[in-house]
């Protein structure tokens, strides 16, 4: 599988609790289905993708519980009503294959990372992820508390 984000590229928004919650092991770029006053919304980053989740419905990935706020001066009642609906993902059948084996045999969950531009096109980034247990959690905030200690601990002596 290919995965590919690079630094020049534009990041629209990013989930900071994914990599908190789970412990990602493969990421996969994929395409999203989106109609004009979305991309538009996006374009002003307009969107959120923190509590969204990927499912993988009769061999098609669908992206749920995202949101995608319309602008003032485009939004109608239809707009508000479809903020937060549910977008097809373009995916390739043998990933979406792969990825629901690893769902069904491994118990992992795909979770968007991270929303971004590449080139003219909107592209989401979504990862295989274990979910973290409390304690994994608690060491992971004291590994990340003494790594600022010890940078300002670096800093003082220097």
């Amino acid at each position: 599988m290919k995965s590919v984000h690079k630094a020049t590229e534009k990041s629209i928004c990013s989930n900071k609790r994914a990599r908190f919650d789970y412990a990602l092991s493969e990421k996969v770029e994929c395409g999203i289905v989106l109609t004009g006053w979305e991309v538009k919304s996006i374009r002003s980053s307009r969107v959120q993708i923190n509590e969204a989740y990927v499912k993988i419905i009769n061999n098609e990935a669908f992206l749920i519980g995202s949101n995608i706020s319309p602008l003032s001066y485009s939004s109608t009642e239809d707009n508000i009503k479809l903020s937060s609906r549910t977008r097809k993902l373009l995916i390739h059948k043998k990933e979406i294959f792969h990825l629901h084996e690893k769902i069904k045999k491994d118990g992992f969950t795909l979770v968007p990372i991270s929303l971004y531009w590449k080139e003219n096109k909107i592209k989401l980034l979504i990862g295989l992820g274990k979910g973290k247990k409390k304690y994994d959690k608690r060491q992971a905030l004291k590994e990340k508390d003494w790594k600022l200690q010890k940078e300002r601990l670096a800093k003082k002596r220097y």
